[in-house]
């Protein structure tokens, strides 16, 4: 998140930035035992954090339920208001002389003639096109389509609950720990695990759920009525806290629960910026820097190779999903 508070010092004005930090919460001997072995793993690649027993837990978020002794407290979480953030990166771009267009649906794609993407079809009429990103998410693999191309991306729904405001009860951003399994569950059975938090506004945002629903927008109540369970077991304070209002959403999932980030294989031209499912926002500066390289031709931040179109791991996944139905 260094880069998010890059920018949100450069572009102060309407930018919501929180370095809250990040609380996880074991609730069950089976949870404990992976937290320990989490926060293990995660300091040994340099990621800062530490166990926090009773009274550490107390003292980070003292309106946790009492019973709850074990979690990890990750210092450099940090959270972004993603529709903010995403006004003010624009504003930038056309500060710099970038022309936005909105509400402005994609119809197709124009080649030239080795095959190579030129220009983009859309309702407001054709762009010519020196390279195109494909940063659709939930929408990727229709906008592939449209160019000939396939991407195993899926929509993957989830429900999030906001409560009237409150104030500010919980102090981080609060997951429970078993949220790590729900990423990577491929069944197409709901997958609920609480995530607390609060909000400048004073209002508390409950999740999470995943479910591959295609593009159901249907709130299930029965799913709504899991994440409130499961965050009241956390802050048993939250059950006196109204609720305001729920709404869904979908995040682009890919098999392999790995980014999709770089040049189609099989449309040069068209580049991928897809597939990150939850953390997509998060990981927003690091995929235009990626992209920007591969485009540019220069030396990339990070190995682009394991987010590769064609990558092995996806291909495999991919196909096994298939022969399962």
């Amino acid at each position: 998140m260094s880069r998010w508070a890059d920018y949100a010092a450069e572009l102060s004005e309407g930018f919501e930035y929180e370095p809250k930090g990040g609380v996880v919460i074991a609730t069950d001997d089976a949870s404990r035992a992976g937290l320990v072995d989490l926060v293990s793993r995660h300091r040994d690649i340099g990621v800062s954090a530490q166990l926090l027993d009773a009274d550490g837990l107390r003292e980070a978020e003292p309106h946790l339920a009492h019973d709850l002794d074990l979690g990890a407290l990750y210092p450099d979480d940090a959270q972004v208001q993603p529709v903010l953030a995403s006004s003010a990166l624009l504003a930038d771009a056309r500060r710099l002389g970038a022309e936005v267009r909105s509400g402005n649906e994609v119809l197709g794609f124009s080649f030239d003639s080795d095959g190579r993407v030129a220009a983009v079809r859309t309702t407001e009429g054709t762009f010519g096109a020196g390279a195109v990103v494909n940063a659709a998410g939930p929408w990727s693999s229709a906008l592939a389509r449209l160019a000939g191309t396939d991407l195993p991306v899926r929509p993957r729904r989830g429900h999030l609950l906001v409560t009237a405001p409150v104030g500010r009860l919980v102090h981080h951003k609060v997951y429970e720990a078993g949220y790590v399994d729900t990423l990577t569950a491929d069944t197409s059975e709901a997958q609920v695990s609480a995530v607390v938090e609060s909000t400048p506004s004073g209002t508390i945002l409950l999740g999470s759920s995943r479910e591959l629903v295609d593009f159901d927008t249907t709130v299930d109540l029965d799913v709504v009525r899991r994440i409130a369970q499961r965050a009241r077991r956390l802050f048993p304070i939250l059950a006196e806290v109204d609720l305001l209002r729920i709404y869904v959403g979908f995040r682009p999932w890919v098999p392999d629960h790995l980014p999709i980030i770089g040049e189609d294989p099989q449309v040069r031209g068209l580049w991928h910026a897809t597939g990150h499912e939850g953390a997509g926002i998060g990981l927003a500066p690091a995929t235009g820097q990626l992209i920007r390289a591969g485009i540019t031709d220069t030396p990339p931040p990070v190995d682009p190779l394991p987010f590769r179109v064609a990558r092995p791991s996806l291909m495999a996944a991919a196909a096994a999903r298939t022969a399962h139905g």
